[in-house]
């Protein structure tokens, strides 16, 4: 008998100890309402596939244990609200994965019989032209090496330039055009190489380990916002863990970092923090590359949350980051490009937010944060190493704003709220003489100077849902622009129409105001640009994971400076006709006007078992009026867009994406042959501003994800692949010395990437 029962015995216990050593996380989190960011109490948490589950306690917060590592989707359910399943939750071998849930009120649910699961949610404040990213979603994208900007590059509302920079080209716009937010945290750009007075850049700032959410707004974004004509992208980042110190260890692209996190204050708080650097410098000299450029750069970011009280939440945010590139003359020739000479800049941003629940009905936020930006800059001719410019300058901006939100029952309630900014900006700058891209000789040129200026912002947005299936939001802002000494008044208004659980409606209408770059508003003759935004869009859940968006969109800008000397040029757009922003225009007037028109297709599938993907489509024309009074293309006029990408998950382990772009050629002015081989100089042929195309651009990229989970721990490495089949994009053309001829810059090769990220 002994011996019949030793085998049992032995494979019991065998079993046991590889079901003990299945590798196990946890998931936690929090249950809100999406209005009033109250707790919500006894909601019904399941994780889909399975019998696992739980409901929220009295402070809305819930856990499920011991849960075998992999990708979940979560489903939440609530009387009286829409019920919400959010995908990709990944959990990991002994971590706790944290998420943040706000439901909606669901005024149909009485007429309704079958429940239909929410995969997408929408922002009653913004029911148009926006689309939001999970951490996971961005993570993963093909070619985006982790960079948001690169993300959003993919949708259709976004122009298609260039691959080294990742400007945000939005509906006809220009990249100054756009906001970045972190926590509610204005950051001015969120780029390593900022171009001063741009928002773009070379690559992202930002440690994609630490996002909880993108929410990228496109047109139409409320009254909340102001002093952006295009579009808005709002970061949420995640808090740190609050069970226990982990780290994690990052090769990738973008360079080699590490994160740590864990809980502070008996656990009534957290902290997050990561640094990272750029290697290739280092790899050149092991190898030996030669006159390879060699930019060096590195960043550091840091959240504190401490949760005062069940009533108030503090949030402390940084973010700083150093960039370094200093390649001669020989570098400059060898690698085709038109510029050379040294860079150093810096940045930071620190940020704090404090969030009170005053009752169930109202709630504060206070933000206040500063912003600074170093450069010291020398910029060369790389043909005829002239002196185009020095620049030792500094800008710091101050800001601070509160946000108030009152719900006064389920039909009604407003947002209003303050911002103040102050902004000081120290130029000492000297422009070399130099023959410029017209021809002509500039003289020497000096700017010293410090710049003030003042923002003081009102708004407010009334949110009614008193129709049935209909929501409306009216909003207006009043911004005091004091260097100008003017007041302006922007009205927005946008409505939903929910004709049934599957089908709605949308439309915006809103009236933008910008401040041009310091650069320029040291005329104060000049007016304060502005852009009035018309959208209508129509959105069906073709599944209850699929969602197919159309829109049709036109943008009026007026008051944007022109020049007599140059009554051809849209000034605003000179960044890509020369090196960046010059101080020294005469005769200027704001008599310059644009316009952009669109449609756009989008179809977004959430991964739901093994297939992900996003399918978007769109043409549009962006010109401007010169002073002959005719219109010409914008610089980044691409008029068709498309773009697929998608992904495919076979198991809990492995992962295979891809991305494929088209886009028109973009605009340009051609060379003008004689004067360029003259003067051995790139010479455009100002009767013919923006009237030729590049080759149309089109790449793909694709990428393999594989993870590997131990007891305590988990690795992920992937390989992505740039420009796959290695197409020969056109970045631009430029005038080859050594030839003596006219020569093109291409856009990146077949590029391989490889990453590895190690959590532990």
């Amino acid at each position: 008998m002994k011996i019949k029962i030793l085998p049992f015995f032995i494979i019991s216990f065998i079993t046991i100890l590889i079901y003990a050593s299945e590798p196990s996380g946890k998931i936690k989190g929090i249950v809100k309402d999406i209005e009033n960011d109250e707790p919500l109490i006894g909601v019904n948490v399941l994780i889909v596939g399975t019998s696992k589950g739980t409901i929220t306690d009295t402070s809305g917060k819930f856990s499920i244990n011991n849960i075998p590592v992999g990708s979940y989707t979560l489903e939440f359910r609530y009387i009286g609200y829409k019920t919400l399943r959010i995908t990709d939750i990944i959990v990991k071998p002994a971590r706790t994965t944290y998420i943040t849930v706000k439901m909606q009120t669901n005024p149909l649910q009485l007429e309704e019989v079958k429940v239909t699961p929410q995969y997408f949610q929408k922002n009653d404040e913004q029911p148009t032209s926006n689309i939001t990213f999970s951490f996971e979603e961005v993570r993963r994208a093909p070619g985006a090496a982790g960079d948001i900007s690169r993300i959003v590059m993919s949708l259709p509302s976004v122009a298609k330039i260039n691959d080294q920079s990742n400007g945000l080209i939005v509906r006809g716009g220009n990249p100054i055009e756009n906001g970045f937010y972190i926590d509610d945290i204005e950051v001015p750009n969120i780029n390593h190489f900022p171009m001063q007075g741009v928002t773009n850049g070379a690559i992202s700032i930002i440690n994609v380990d630490f996002i909880q959410n993108v929410e990228f707004y496109s047109g139409g974004f409320s009254s909340l916002y102001g002093n952006k004509l295009s579009s808005i992208m709002n970061i949420q980042f995640r808090e740190g863990s609050r069970e226990k110190i982990t780290g994690q260890l990052d090769l990738n692209f973008s360079g080699l970092g590490g994160i740590i996190e864990g809980p502070l204050f008996n656990k009534k708080g957290a902290f997050l923090f990561s640094a990272k650097r750029s290697y290739l410098d280092f790899l050149i000299k092991t190898i030996d590359m030669g006159t390879s450029v060699s930019p060096q750069y590195e960043d550091y970011q840091g959240k504190l949350t401490i949760d005062l009280n069940p009533q108030n939440k503090l949030t402390i945010l940084g973010i700083f980051a150093k960039d370094y590139n200093n390649p001669d003359r020989k570098a400059a020739l060898e690698n085709d490009m038109i510029y050379y000479g040294k860079q150093k800049i810096s940045q930071g941003a620190i940020g704090t937010n404090l969030k009170t629940l005053w009752n169930k009905k109202i709630y504060s936020k206070f933000i206040f944060s500063t912003n600074l930006q170093k450069f010291k800059e020398t910029a060369r001719e790389t043909n005829t190493d002239q002196l185009i410019r020095t620049n030792t300058s500094s800008e710091n901006h101050y800001n601070f704003k509160n946000i108030n939100h009152i719900k006064f029952n389920n039909k009604n309630s407003i947002d209003l709220g303050i911002e103040y900014k102050y902004t000081q900006n120290n130029y000492k700058m000297h422009y070399g003489s130099f023959t410029n891209y017209l021809g002509d000789t500039t003289k020497a040129y000096d700017f010293i100077k410090t710049i003030n200026s003042t923002q003081t912002s009102l708004f407010f947005n009334y949110i009614s849902k008193y129709i049935k299936r209909l929501t409306a939001t009216i909003g207006f802002r009043a911004d005091y622009y004091g260097i100008n000494e003017k007041i302006k008044i922007d009205h927005r208004l946008s409505f939903t129409y929910q004709i049934n659980n599957t089908i709605s409606i949308n439309a915006s209408y809103g009236i933008y105001h910008q401040n041009l770059p310091l650069i320029f508003t040291t005329d104060k003759n000049l007016q304060i640009p502005k852009a009035i935004h018309y959208i209508i869009g129509f959105e069906k859940l073709l599944t209850e994971n699929t969602k197919l968006t159309l829109e049709f969109y036109r943008k009026n800008y007026k008051h944007f400076p022109m020049s007599s000397d140059q009554p051809d040029l849209f000034l605003i757009d000179e960044i890509f006709y020369g090196y960046g922003f010059f101080f020294n225009h005469e005769n200027l007037n704001s008599s310059g006007k644009a316009y952009a028109q669109g449609t756009e297709l989008t179809i977004q599938k959430k991964i739901v078992k093994n297939f992900y993907g996003l399918i978007g489509a769109s043409y549009f024309r962006a010109k401007y009026k010169n002073l002959n009074d005719k219109w010409i293309n914008r610089t980044f006029d691409n008029k068709v867009i498309f773009s697929i990408q998608g992904g495919y998950k076979p198991n809990n382990k492995w992962e295979f994406s891809a991305r494929w772009i088209y886009a028109g050629g973009a605009p340009y002015t051609p060379l003008n042959i004689e004067a360029s081989r003259k003067f051995k100089h790139y010479i455009i042929d100002e009767t013919r501003v923006n009237q030729a195309r590049y080759p149309v651009y089109h790449s793909l990229n694709i990428r393999f994800d594989r993870r590997f989970y131990f007891k305590k721990s988990n690795l992920i490495f992937y390989l992505s692949i740039w420009n796959a089949y290695n197409h020969k994009n056109i970045a631009a053309y430029f005038w080859n010395i050594k030839k003596n001829k006219k020569d093109e810059i291409y856009q990146w090769p077949l590029l391989p990437i490889i990453g590895l990220e190690y959590e532990f």
